[in-house]
């Protein structure tokens, strides 16, 4: 696990009407602040990576699919620099991730549903000074493989 991510199991309480999920509560621990809560949807196959941030950190939830989320730690005072963690999250496996400042992350969808993602962030977005730094899917540093392996 890289250093500073948190990953929260999520609990679904089920009966015969649905399930209820609590997601993120204050308790927690999980946020230094809160800034804003997003929602994205991405369809089948689509890869968005990378991207990491200077001053916040990211909490993901993934409400619908899955995706194969890709943590790479940039950090160089981390005792975890340059490791990569891999966490599949979604309706098969309901967590919250913590993503702290300095690592670089991004998933891919799985499966033949769209992803439906939360994000909460502790800062607001700022359009004239975004917080957030671009990195290729396929950059060579790091040097991931998203092609599904067959096992």
């Amino acid at each position: 696990m890289i250093e500073g991510v948190k990953i929260k199991k999520l609990t679904k309480h089920c009966d015969d009407r649905g399930f209820f999920m609590e997601i993120l509560r204050d308790d927690d621990e999980l946020m230094t602040k809160f800034g804003q809560t997003s929602y994205t949807i991405s369809h089948p196959g689509v890869i968005k990576a990378f991207h990491w941030h200077e001053k916040q950190d990211d909490i993901w939830f993934v409400a619908s699919g899955m995706a194969q989320v890709v943590l790479y730690d940039m950090r160089k005072d981390s005792p975890t620099y340059k490791e990569t963690q891999v966490i599949f999250a979604g309706e098969d496996s309901p967590s919250v991730i913590v993503i702290p400042v300095g690592v670089a992350h991004g998933y891919r969808v799985i499966g033949n549903k769209p992803v439906g993602l939360f994000y909460h962030t502790t800062e607001s977005y700022n359009p004239d000074a975004p917080d957030e730094k671009r990195i290729a899917f396929d950059d060579p540093e790091i040097g991931f493989d998203w092609e599904t392996k067959n096992r």
